[in-house]
């Protein structure tokens, strides 16, 4: 293999539904290519809608977000075929010594992987959690090359109807699980925080919130009649004028955005180039 090419599968959970995700994940491909100068080419498998899968020829896989519960999915083909696939990867990480295959789960496949792996009660949200919030990381976050250059707090997007909470660290412990953030730290408020990334591996990572999110995306959801209703319901106006203005700070999504997933394929490439 030439050490400067790198396959990425990109597996579409949003079952047709329109959505900037897919376009955001793209662009960060497309971007860390040229900016790498790396041969990498992706592939798309739209695996809810009609049931595409990749095989073990990738070397990084990256797995969207997506609308709906994830627990109704239970022993439907599409969630079998992905959970498959996840113990593929394993199998292939445990037997090969020096090459691996790396895999990034974002949002919904991330709740899936929760479910597949029983860290944590996965439970619907009494109301949806959309805009842009700050995320903590834990101490083994801070430690993690994940989020190498990132602050703490850092700022993402969030949308989400469901959510993982009560981690279970008796599982963690027997998968080998880290738990690298969580929702906004209350030091003195006894309420369960939702996860908001875990280490499932060292080769699976997986993240609550949307680091492909960028402002352009971003922008055209807060626009939308429904989207700024509902924040101004939630959070008032105020809030919601804040998170516009925000949506072109650096230091908030446009950060998150070139760090997160550019550090993940970062450590695809690295492995390759050692192998």
């Amino acid at each position: 293999m030439n050490k400067k090419d790198l396959k990425v599968a990109v597996i579409d959970l949003n079952n047709g539904a329109p959505n900037q995700g897919m376009r955001g994940i793209q662009e960060i491909l497309l971007r860390f290519g040229k900016e790498n100068h790396i041969n990498l080419s992706f592939d798309l498998f739209d695996l809810r809608q009609k049931g595409e899968i990749p095989g073990l020829e990738y070397d990084a896989y990256i797995s969207s977000g997506g609308p709906g519960s994830p627990l109704e999915s239970e022993g439907d083909i599409w969630e079998n075929d992905f959970f498959h696939l996840l113990d593929q990867i394993e199998d292939f990480n445990a037997k090969s010594k020096q090459e691996k295959k790396y895999a990034f789960l974002i949002c919904h496949s991330f709740q899936l992987a929760c479910r597949k792996y029983q860290l944590g009660n996965v439970t619907e949200r009494r109301s949806n959690a959309f805009g842009i919030f700050p995320i903590t990381l834990t101490e083994e976050g801070e430690q993690d090359e994940i989020f190498k250059g990132i602050t703490n707090p850092f700022f993402s997007v969030d949308s989400r109807d469901w959510q993982v909470i009560e981690p279970d660290f008796d599982a963690f412990e027997r998968k080998g699980a880290k738990l690298l953030a969580i929702e906004k730290e209350r030091k003195h408020v006894d309420l369960e925080r939702c996860m908001m990334s875990i280490r499932f591996s060292n080769e699976i990572i997986g993240t609550q919130f949307h680091p492909e999110a960028d402002p352009v995306g971003m922008k055209m959801y807060l626009l939308q009649e429904e989207k700024k209703e509902a924040i101004i319901g939630m959070h008032g106006e105020q809030k919601y004028l804040d998170m516009l203005n925000s949506l072109d700070d650096p230091a908030r999504i446009v950060l998150t955005q070139s760090i997160i997933l550019p550090n993940f394929l970062k450590q695809a490439i690295g492995r390759l180039q050692e192998v």
